[in-house]
């Protein structure tokens, strides 16, 4: 059979390279190769993720109790709605991103301009939307939590801080709370030691996945902001094609994605 193979192709084009296989271009195939490793990386960390959830189920914080801030709406209650909102323009500058791509295929310069620049724009409300959340959850509640001599955090049952209820959902009465109160500290938000929530691991993990996504973020919002100046100076249209907003798109695609995933995982789960 090779040699039936080599008598129809010729042995310096079997030989020589430069051919790529799938007849898709090295930077896209290596784009899929990064991607590929990265999503091995993401689904160890949200697989990490379930496993801790499911062991701590009894004392796992529920999240629509934990993200309830909406700028500008002061102490008002809205569950997961703003997390919900940056979800929703990261899926939008996923299309905005489409038709960057579709309009690069047409070679129309103006079009690409237009929306891989709204796509920049949705990336940046998507990161100062993160920094205001994460703010906000290191800041913590006005009224605090308590953590107990043992290490276990309880939550005032009133703002008047005479009862608590234990994270497993006991509640105690102010009589019963007395000695416990009188050994905890007061807590404050949440960070890598202690956390107001609940059990330290549902904040480290989400600084750490959280945290980890919006550096991918960061970085997809950087590359469009280089590739859009590219495009505005007319470097892809002097090349004769826009793979660069093609290849772009691809991790940009993967991390909106990711998103979704983490958004079901930690969030609403």
């Amino acid at each position: 059979m090779s040699g039936e193979a080599s008598k129809t192709i010729p042995t310096s084009e079997l030989w020589a390279g430069g051919r790529s296989p799938f007849s898709v271009s090295y930077g896209k195939m290596y784009m899929w190769f990064f991607l590929i490793s990265d999503a091995l990386t993401f689904g160890g960390l949200l697989t990490s993720l379930g496993f801790y959830k499911h062991k701590y189920a009894d004392i796992w914080p529920a999240s629509e109790k934990v993200f309830v801030h909406f700028p500008f709406c002061g102490e008002t209650h809205l569950p997961l709605l703003y997390v919900a909102l940056m979800t929703f323009i990261l899926i939008v500058s996923s299309v905005t991103m489409v038709l960057a791509v579709e309009a690069g295929h047409r070679m129309n310069r103006s079009k690409v301009i237009f929306w891989l620049g709204l796509t920049v724009v949705g990336g940046f409300f998507f990161l100062f939307s993160q920094v205001w959340e994460w703010s906000h959850y290191i800041h913590g509640s006005e009224l605090g939590a308590l953590q107990l001599s043992d290490g276990q955090i309880a939550h005032w049952a009133d703002e008047g801080k005479h009862a608590i209820i234990l994270a497993n959902g006991t509640a105690l009465g102010a009589q019963e709370s007395a000695p416990l109160i009188a050994n905890a500290a007061e807590v404050f938000g949440a960070n890598l030691h202690v956390n107001e929530y609940g059990t330290q691991l549902y904040a480290n993990f989400f600084f750490f996945v959280t945290g980890f996504h919006g550096f991918h973020v960061f970085s997809g919002v950087v590359i469009n902001l280089i590739i859009l100046i590219m495009v505005i100076k007319g470097v892809c249209q002097k090349r004769g094609h826009y793979e660069l907003v093609e290849k772009t798109g691809l991790y940009w695609h993967f991390v909106d994605l990711v998103w979704v995933f983490v958004f079901t995982f930690y969030y609403l789960l």
